[in-house]
């Protein structure tokens, strides 16, 4: 009998459905794969199961038994535990407060904290998991907060473990790390679900994989009998074409651009790791990779470069123009395009339908505008166009973004500030959260855009995106850049280790810092 049967599941979001007859089935002792395109419904089935959405119709079994749970408190209590894709922790509270926060712990209301603490210490003794229960988490790496989670899990007996895009923002190092202690939690006799857009860890890691397309089952595939090409073919319904960075056209680039450059750029933040100082050069058709582990300063890079924030010292230039002390709006009609890595808080007004969040920053564009003012129409032909050019799958035009599926939530994004020419295009993790498919097709958007002329700041804790697109790649911890090098000289243990703090020389002696 399999740890978890699902059946036939139906969820449909204002009349188009999500799941539609989906079937799952997780055995005891096996960590199991759930793959398929943004809008699949992969997380929609997750939330089903964890109480957060109610299913239309299906069934549900677990353990042998009927169930049905209306809240994530009940399936909690039954030891089902979730780690989402962005974590649920208290930053001010400590790692042993955060692991009982909600729980009724032994002595409460006035819980025994040294007793907890010492159930969290075995707990990361046994399973490797490096976490000390007194420290905030504030104060920890996304690694260390990413174990807190799963031992929060622990904490509570989960024996079937959800974990949505759990590498995402991980180092080799910590992928590694994460990964032998879910073969631990494995051999232990633990369920375990991954979401995960990346299909080496699929074949590299589990056991069985289900794919879902279009909100249906596409396949359920033992890992060891299967190929990338097949989980691809399974996944978007096609094969995909090698990605290939040509060489820029001749005459693509005018002999009076220059590019960006940074001089000394200094921040100082009181609750960041700041910036600085900074120098760095990116010449017009050209990609600059910066690798780090988030929370490092890439935000402070990019929201400095786009004007959100002053930096304190230094000097910014575009194609040889001052941007010190211009505004966001202003540094806009200047060429630069900014895709945030927070979607939610940056980029999108999520209770507006599509036309209105592109109108966001092309309120200006003639193409929209009629006698000077806004046309509707011409807005919703526009939509429409930019929606089936970047295959933004969503029920209508006048839905809400929020209902959108995060990955087609991003290629919204995608498609109002790459529309055009922009003369730089700062990308922060612009493929977070997107199937292989749609990366793929952002990714050859960054290389067209390279090719005609365009200067590219891609800033990604994904380092094969990272290898795969960048002319120079440049690694950050702390707000300083900690080396540079060329993609034919980067070396993944050496990269790691700089995303970890090490400078260029210790990582890999001889290269440049």
């Amino acid at each position: 009998m399999p740890l978890l049967s699902m059946r036939n599941i139906n969820k449909s979001f204002l009349g188009k459905p999500a799941n539609d007859q989906v079937c799952l089935e997780v055995e005891a002792g096996e960590i199991h794969a759930l793959l398929g395109e943004n809008g699949a419904g992969k997380t929609t089935l997750m939330n089903i199961l964890y109480g957060m959405y109610a299913r239309d119709g299906g069934e549900i079994f677990y353990q042998g038994e009927a169930v049905n749970f209306v809240s994530p408190r009940e399936a909690i209590s039954r030891h089902i535990g979730m780690v989402h894709q962005h974590f649920t922790l208290v930053p001010t509270l400590t790692v042993s407060q955060n692991i009982t926060l909600g729980l009724k712990s032994p002595g409460h209301p006035f819980p025994n904290r040294k007793r907890i603490n010492r159930i969290v210490r075995d707990l990361s003794a046994r399973y490797g998991l490096d976490v000390d229960p007194s420290a905030y988490i504030k104060d920890l790496s996304v690694g260390a907060q990413q174990r807190v989670e799963i031992i929060k899990l622990l904490y509570r007996d989960a024996k079937l473990l959800i974990l949505d895009e759990p590498t995402a923002v991980l180092t080799p190092q910590e992928t590694d790390s994460l990964f032998g202690i879910l073969h631990r939690l494995r051999d232990e006799g633990h369920g375990i679900i991954i979401i995960t857009h990346r299909i080496a860890e699929v074949l590299g890691h589990t056991g069985r994989v289900t794919i879902l397309r279009d909100g249906k089952n596409a396949a359920a595939l033992s890992t060891a009998e299967t190929t990338a090409a097949e989980l691809s073919r399974h996944m978007i319904g096609r094969d995909l074409p090698a990605l290939v960075r040509s060489p820029v056209p001749a005459g693509a680039v005018p002999e009076s651009r220059t590019g960006l450059r940074l001089s000394g750029v200094s921040l100082s933040e009181k609750n960041g790791p700041g910036l600085g100082p900074v120098s760095l050069s990116i010449p017009p058709a050209c990609i600059l990779g910066i690798a780090g582990v988030d929370g490092n300063g890439q935000k402070e890079l990019a929201e400095t470069i786009i004007g959100i924030r002053t930096h304190r010292s230094g000097s910014i230039t575009l194609d040889g123009e001052s941007l010190d002390g211009l505004s966001v709006l202003q540094r806009r009609n200047r060429g630069i395009a900014y895709i945030s890595d927070d979607r939610h808080h940056d980029g999108l007004a999520l209770d507006m339908d599509l036309m209105d969040n592109l109108l966001l920053t092309m309120h200006r564009e003639t193409c929209f505008l009629r006698h000077g003012l806004i046309d509707r129409r011409r807005v919703r032909a526009g939509t429409a166009a930019l929606v089936e050019q970047y295959r933004i799958k969503t029920p209508s035009l006048e839905s809400p973004v929020r209902y959108l599926s995060g990955g087609n939530q991003q290629k919204l994004i995608l498609a109002r500030e790459m529309e055009g020419t922009p003369r730089l295009i700062i990308a922060s993790q612009p493929a977070r959260g997107l199937d292989i498919g749609a990366s793929e097709f952002v990714h050859r958007q960054l290389l067209e855009h390279r090719n005609r002329g365009c200067s590219i700041l891609l800033l990604s804790t994904d380092l094969e995106e990272i290898l795969l697109l960048s002319d120079l790649i440049a690694v950050i911890h702390h707000g300083k850049i900690m080396g540079r090098m060329e993609p034919s000289q980067a070396d993944m243990t050496a990269l790691g280790l700089m995303m970890a703090g090490m400078e260029a020389e210790e990582a890999a002696p001889g290269m440049e810092a």
